[in-house]
């Protein structure tokens, strides 16, 4: 005798039954799944002070809205405002308060979007294994620059505030032949660690963790150089709201601890 097979229509009948809400977990039905919205992506550059920060600060975010995912690109930040004047698309702009402020005047940013992140203020390092130098003072971190046989310095509002201080000192024409400019998106921690300077001022959220450095601590508060870091919507962004509530929270109390970690204060 042949096997009596079940009748087809029982799996018919049983897939019609799925669209009123069947609960039977072996249906081929249930184990269809549908795929997540993709996130939206906004598209933020900002200056390599701010990139480690950003790094973390963009996963606080995505985890409280997980519809949007945040594209960071760093870079040195002249290059980043170029790129910003000369009409590349972003939707969000992390450069220092100036330069915001100058990019807004091109129409560049949307006016009034801007908001304070964070203040950075500026350390001096040696190479790791070498001396390290009194600065614990205004006398004796000039002294230390004069003694130095090469000053690293960087090519952001840090860097142009060194030059002005040198100049203060009445050192700029003893001081000019020993100094070396990173490159843009060069950290000066890499110039310290390759041997290159044997003195290197810049960003204190820049320097930590550059592995062959040792960071002496922050210039002394009497020339201390404090850069305001602020964000503000791009002037091609198509997401203007999204953008000010991201800013609205990296602005948060929330961040703060975050910031502290990274040698910032929340502005």
């Amino acid at each position: 005798m042949r096997p009596v097979r079940k009748p087809v229509r029982a799996k018919i009948g049983h897939n019609l039954r799925c669209n009123q809400g069947c609960r039977n977990k072996t249906c081929w039905k249930h184990r269809m799944t549908v795929p997540a919205p993709t996130p939206t992506p906004i598209r933020i550059i900002s200056s390599m002070a701010t990139k480690a920060l950003l790094v973390d600060l963009a996963r606080l975010y995505e985890a409280q809205a997980p519809e949007y995912t945040l594209q960071i690109e760093s870079v040195g930040g002249v290059d980043a405002a170029k790129r910003v004047q000369a009409g590349e698309a972003f939707d969000c702009v992390v450069l220092a308060s100036n330069a915001i402020d100058s990019l807004m005047q091109a129409d560049k940013l949307v006016p009034g979007s801007r908001v304070d992140l964070v203040h950075s203020s500026v350390a001096v390092a040696v190479p790791a294994g070498t001396p390290c130098p009194d600065i614990a003072s205004e006398a004796a971190l000039k002294q230390a620059v004069l003694q130095a046989s090469h000053i690293g310095y960087s090519t952001g509002p840090s860097g142009v505030e060194l030059l002005k201080q040198f100049e203060r000192w009445g050192i700029a024409e003893q001081v000019k032949d020993k100094l070396v400019q990173a490159q843009p998106g060069i950290p000066v921690g890499a110039l310290l660690a390759q041997g290159q300077v044997t003195l290197g001022f810049q960003q204190l959220s820049e320097m930590m963790g550059v592995v062959g450095i040792t960071v002496l601590g922050p210039l002394p508060e009497a020339v201390q150089i404090t850069t305001t870091f602020s964000g503000s919507i791009a002037a091609t962004c198509v997401q203007a709201q999204a953008v000010q509530a991201l800013l609205r929270f990296w602005a948060s109390e929330a961040t703060a601890p975050t910031k502290l970690r990274h040698g910032l204060k929340a502005a």
